[in-house]
């Protein structure tokens, strides 16, 4: 299971927000996965979009639905789960078409699993991880996207975005939402009081934890009962200081996870998980902190929460949302810091997959590819669009802005998740694979060894090498 693995690098302003991006990397790397540019249209209902008889939308023309009954599938919750619902509204309202949201569990490949073995699959399923998109072509599931949906994501996305999204140079997938993963957020008011700074490497990271720890408050939040994040947290450290050629490599497993840039990096990840009093609720808590909660505790409390700082992307601000303090006030940002010569910012997202094809599924698909769809949960705050049509101006506040510019400006020069990369028993189940492991080395950081050597078995097993 293969991605696109490629960088984003977001400059800095004086006070540490994202500005506009500098001189992109020369020559991005394609993984191996991603096949050469394809527009074949395939799937039904095209023709139909195409006739007369649709209502116009400000950008894309949609049919008409009455009637018509559709499934949607992701593993969104609250906050997240809401604001989508707000789109899949608009696209009832403008085709007539009766759409229901299936809440899924992770990981959303069994959960689909289950759904098509008892004869009863989603239409549509958001599909986290390019690996889970191969792996719902190979097994039969996934429909190619139609010429409406194609025509949308050449008119609105860069190449890179299109190319994680196909399968044997067939379109399948609509990368709807997409993901900053680096960022770490910051209690306002924590760091006035301590006369913390924000940081631009890895070392003023850590001397601005000190500080903060030095005025009373535990520096960081981790959510470790959900090994997504700390997979985050390895990937950030590993793609600065190892670089891009060795971030390709391990995402594809052609070095070993026991290789020395392995163990460089979780040793340099031992200088927060490790060190006393760093983590709130210390090893044993961070690993019973969800993620939604690593993020409300910061933010709660006043000026003596439960840690000062969090890390994690842009769609922390759906969670911060859910307390009294406001993005660019009371919760402010900086980029992940650099470890090694470049700041790293990893990019995730979230892809549309046509499981039951239909005149209405490949029309979701189509107003999903389109701007009017992402500005609706843009202006919502928590969500970025790969998609370069959408005005900046539908995000809610300069940073939610900032970060879209940016993700937009830096067209195909970026980094997916490695672990969304991964076969999905190995960066993407609970309990097994890389997360377990990572929850371990939360747990007992001076064993960066044991840590290798459990990550190198598990990945070994997954990748069949």
């Amino acid at each position: 299971m293969r991605g696109t693995s490629r960088i984003i690098r977001i400059p800095r302003s004086p006070d540490g927000h994202v500005t506009t991006p500098r001189t992109r990397r020369a020559a991005a790397l394609l993984a191996a996965g991603v096949l050469a540019v394809s527009l074949a249209a395939c799937g039904g209902g095209d023709d139909d979009e195409d006739k007369g008889g649709g209502t116009s939308g400000s950008t894309v023309t949609l049919p008409k639905l009455d009637g018509e009954t559709l499934e949607v599938a992701a593993v969104w919750t609250g906050a997240e789960q809401k604001n989508f619902k707000q789109v899949l509204a608009e696209f009832e309202k403008r085709t007539g078409a009766k759409v229901t949201f299936v809440p899924a569990q992770d990981p959303i490949i069994n959960f689909l699993g289950s759904k098509i073995a008892g004869g009863a699959p989603p239409d549509v399923a958001l599909l986290p991880q390019p690996g889970a998109i191969k792996q719902a072509v190979d097994k039969g599931w996934a429909k190619p996207l139609g010429a409406g949906a194609t025509k949308e994501l050449g008119k609105n996305y860069s190449q890179g975005w299109q190319d994680i999204g196909k399968v044997d140079g067939k379109q399948y997938g609509v990368y709807y939402k997409a993901a900053n993963k680096s960022l770490i957020w910051y209690n306002a008011q924590v760091f006035e009081n301590a006369g913390a700074s924000e940081p631009k490497t890895w070392d003023e990271l850590l001397t601005t934890a000190q500080t903060v720890y030095d005025s009373g408050v535990t520096p960081f939040s981790v959510g470790g009962a959900d090994g997504w994040t700390l997979t985050d947290w390895f990937e950030n450290i590993y793609l600065s200081q190892a670089g891009p050629e060795k971030y390709d490599q391990l995402a594809r497993h052609e070095i070993k996870w026991t290789d020395p840039s392995v163990k460089e990096a979780l040793t340099t990840l031992a200088e927060v998980w490790g060190k006393k009093d760093y983590v709130a609720g210390g090893p044993s808590g961070a690993l019973q902190t969800e993620f939604p909660a690593s993020v409300t505790q910061t933010f709660t409390g006043g000026d003596q929460p439960k840690a000062g700082m969090v890390y994690e992307g842009d769609f922390v601000q759906v969670n911060i949302g859910e307390t009294k303090a406001e993005v660019g006030t009371d919760a402010k940002v900086f980029p992940f810091p650099a470890v090694g010569d470049t700041a790293p910012v990893v990019s995730g997202g979230d892809a549309a997959v046509i499981l039951e094809d239909s005149k209405a599924a490949q029309a979701l698909a189509t107003f999903l590819a389109s701007p009017d769809a992402a500005a609706i949960q843009a202006k919502l705050g928590g969500f970025l669009s790969p998609n370069k049509a959408i005005d900046p101006s539908a995000y809610p506040n300069d940073v939610q802005k900032k970060i879209a510019e940016a993700l937009i400006a830096s067209g195909d020069d970026f980094r997916f998740d490695m672990s969304d990369q991964a076969p999905q028993a190995f960066g993407g189940t609970p309990g097994k694979g890389e997360w377990k492991a990572l929850q371990d080395f939360l747990k007992n950081p001076k064993d960066v060894a044991g840590a290798q050597a459990k990550l190198e078995a598990d990945a070994a097993a997954a990748y069949g090498n």
